[in-house]
C-alpha cells in the first residue's frame, strides 16, 4: 500500500484537502494505493510555481529547451521497464504495451528537439518604404492538460512536450485511475535539467478539473476523455476566454472489402480490437464487411482467433491482453454486452463469463464477438470500450462507406482492401480525421497531428505535429521602420549563441 500526492515546484508533495481515491490493482481487484484528491490550495500552488518560473523559462532559448527533451528522450530509454510496470500495476495492460505507451510519447519529445526550427516564423523586407514585418511565436504563458486513463504515459507527454517546448509551464491533470506514471515523468524531467515549477502534477478529481478551467492564470487547456465531457471541457474553457482542445470519443470502423486479404484483415482486428483489452480511442469497435461471402469468411476466420486469446495479468508475459481498468468499466462493459443480446445482435462469442483462476475477483472481460449488428442497436452507438468488436455487414461498398459517414463519432476509420481506387475514393470521401489503408490503427507519427472530425473533437488545432506548436504559442506581427542614422562599428568574431 503506498499513497500517492503531487509534484509542485520540482518536488513530490502531500495533499492538504484530507480527501482521497482509491488506485486498484485491477487484475485482483485490491486497493494498492491511495491518490491525494487536490484542494484549491493545493491547485494555486502549482500555478504560483508555474507563474513564478515561466517567464525565465520562455526567455531561455529554444536551443537550450531542446537539449533538456534530448536528456528527458535518454532517461526514458534508460527507465523503460520501470515506466512500463508503473502503468501496468495500475492500468492492468500488457507490460510491452505499456512500453508502446510510453514509446508513442517519446515519439512526441524527439520531435519538439526540433524547436528551435519549429518556432521560427515569417519576415518580409521591404513590406513598404523602408519598412520591414515580421511574426512571431510567443508562449501562452500557463498550459494545462487533463488526460485519461487509457494512456498515462503517451499523452500526457503528446500535451505536456509540446507546450513545455514552446516556452511554456504547464499543469497536469492525470487520471486518479493511474497516476504515478505521470509524477515520475515530471521527476524525469528535473533530472534532465528542467527548471522547478514548469512541470507540475496536481492529481484530483472533477474540483480540480473546475479549478483548472475557471483559473485565470492558464490561458490553454488539452483535454482527452468521453465526448460529454470534451464538450463540457471546451465549453468552459471558452466560456473563460481559454485556448482548449478537446479530444473525444470513437467508434472506429473497418471496412473488409472483397478483395481483401481476409488473413491480413482478421490478424488486424484482432489486434485492434483486443489489444489493451479495447480500451484504446483507436480501437476498432466495428468491422464491415462487404458482401455476405466476406462477411461469413471472416466471421469464420475471427471466431477461433478470439476464443484462444490469452487474458492474463501484467505479470503475465504470455498474455495477449489484460483486464480492463476498474469494476465499474467491468459492469458496463458487461451490460452493454447484454443489452446487444437482448436488442437482437448474434453473439458468436461470449466473453462474459471468463474467469482466471487465482484472480477471480480482478476486472476482466473475456473477448466478444457479436454479428449481424445494425445501427440502430446501442452496441453501434456506443463507444463500449471493451475487447468487444461488432460485425455490420453491408451489402456494397457504398453501403459500407455510409455507415462511419453517418456515425456521430469521426475519431478513425479503416479500409482493408487490394484495390488502389476504392481506397482512394475511400480516403478522399471519408468525413472522419485520421484514415488507415490497410492499417487498422492509423496513429499518426509525431510529426503528423492526431485528431479526430465531428463529435470526436472539440477546436481547431490537433495534438502533436505543427498544430500543437500553434497551439501553444500566440503570434504577435511586428511592423518597423527604421530612420537612417550612424551604424554600428564592425564586429569581427564569428556570430555564435549566447
Amino acid at each position: 500500500m503506498y499513497e500517492i500526492g503531487h509534484f509542485i515546484n520540482g518536488e513530490k508533495v502531500a495533499g492538504t484537502s484530507g480527501r482521497t481515491a482509491n488506485v486498484y490493482n485491477p487484475a485482483t481487484g485490491e486497493v494498492q494505493a491511495t491518490v491525494a484528491l487536490a484542494s484549491d490550495a493545493d491547485l494555486q500552488a502549482a500555478i504560483d510555481s508555474a507563474k513564478a518560473a515561466q517567464p525565465k523559462w520562455a526567455a531561455t532559448n529554444p536551443q537550450r529547451r531542446a537539449r533538456v527533451f534530448m536528456k528527458f528522450v535518454e532517461l526514458l530509454n534508460q527507465n523503460m521497464d520501470e515506466l512500463a510496470l508503473l502503468i501496468s500495476r495500475e492500468h492492468g495492460k500488457t507490460i510491452e504495451d505499456s512500453k508502446g505507451d510510453v514509446i508513442r510519447g517519446l515519439e512526441v519529445c524527439e520531435f519538439v528537439i526540433g524547436i528551435p526550427h519549429l518556432s521560427k516564423s515569417e519576415f518580409t523586407e521591404g513590406a513598404g518604404p523602408g519598412i520591414d514585418m515580421y511574426s512571431i511565436r510567443q508562449p501562452v504563458g500557463i498550459g494545462a492538460g487533463i488526460t485519461p486513463f487509457n494512456f498515462p504515459g503517451m499523452i500526457p507527454m503528446w500535451m505536456f512536450a509540446p507546450a513545455i517546448a514552446c516556452g511554456n509551464a504547464f499543469i497536469l491533470k492525470p487520471s486518479e485511475r493511474d497516476p504515478s506514471l505521470p509524477i515520475r515523468l515530471a521527476e524525469l524531467m528535473i533530472e534532465a535539467g528542467l527548471p522547478a515549477g514548469i512541470l507540475n502534477v496536481v492529481n484530483g478529481d472533477k474540483g480540480a478539473v473546475d479549478g483548472i478551467l475557471a483559473h485565470p492564470d492558464i490561458a490553454a487547456v488539452s483535454f482527452v476523455g468521453s465526448t460529454p465531457i470534451a464538450r463540457y471541457v471546451y465549453g468552459t474553457a471558452a466560456a473563460n476566454g481559454k485556448r482548449a482542445q478537446c479530444f473525444g470519443g470513437a467508434k472506429n470502423h473497418m471496412i473488409i472489402m472483397p478483395d481483401a486479404d481476409l488473413d491480413q484483415a482478421a490478424n488486424a482486428l484482432i489486434g485492434a480490437g483486443y489489444g489493451s483489452a479495447g480500451e484504446r480511442c483507436m480501437a476498432i469497435s466495428v468491422a464491415v464487411p462487404v458482401g455476405e461471402e466476406t462477411a461469413n469468411r471472416l466471421i469464420e476466420k475471427l471466431t477461433p482467433m478470439i476464443e484462444s486469446l490469452r487474458i492474463g495479468p501484467y505479470t503475465d508475459e504470455k498474455a495477449d491482453m489484460g483486464p480492463v481498468v476498474t469494476k465499474e468499466a467491468q459492469a458496463r462493459i458487461l451490460g452493454l454486452i447484454d443489452k446487444g443480446v437482448e436488442e437482437g445482435a448474434n453473439l458468436v462469442v461470449d466473453g462474459r463469463g471468463f474467469k482466471l483462476q487465482g484472480y477471480e475477483d480482478g476486472y476482466f472481460v473475456g473477448g466478444c464477438l457479436f454479428d449481424n449488428v445494425t445501427p440502430d442497436m446501442e452496441i453501434y452507438k456506443t463507444e463500449i470500450f471493451g475487447p468487444v468488436l461488432s460485425v455490420v455487414r453491408a451489402k456494397n461498398y457504398e453501403e459500407a462507406l455510409d455507415l462511419p459517414m453517418k456515425h456521430e463519432y469521426g475519431n478513425g476509420v479503416a479500409i482493408y482492401t487490394r484495390d488502389g481506387d476504392a481506397a482512394r475514393d475511400f480516403a478522399s470521401r471519408i468525413n472522419i480525421g485520421m484514415v488507415g489503408i490497410n492499417v487498422p490503427i492509423p496513429v499518426p507519427l509525431a510529426y503528423h497531428s492526431f485528431g479526430g472530425w465531428k463529435s470526436s473533437a472539440f477546436g481547431d488545432l490537433n495534438q502533436h505535429g505543427t498544430d500543437s506548436i500553434k497551439f501553444w504559442t500566440r503570434t504577435k506581427t511586428v511592423t518597423s521602420r527604421w530612420p537612417s542614422g550612424i551604424k554600428g562599428g564592425a564586429e569581427f568574431s564569428i556570430p555564435t549563441m549566447k
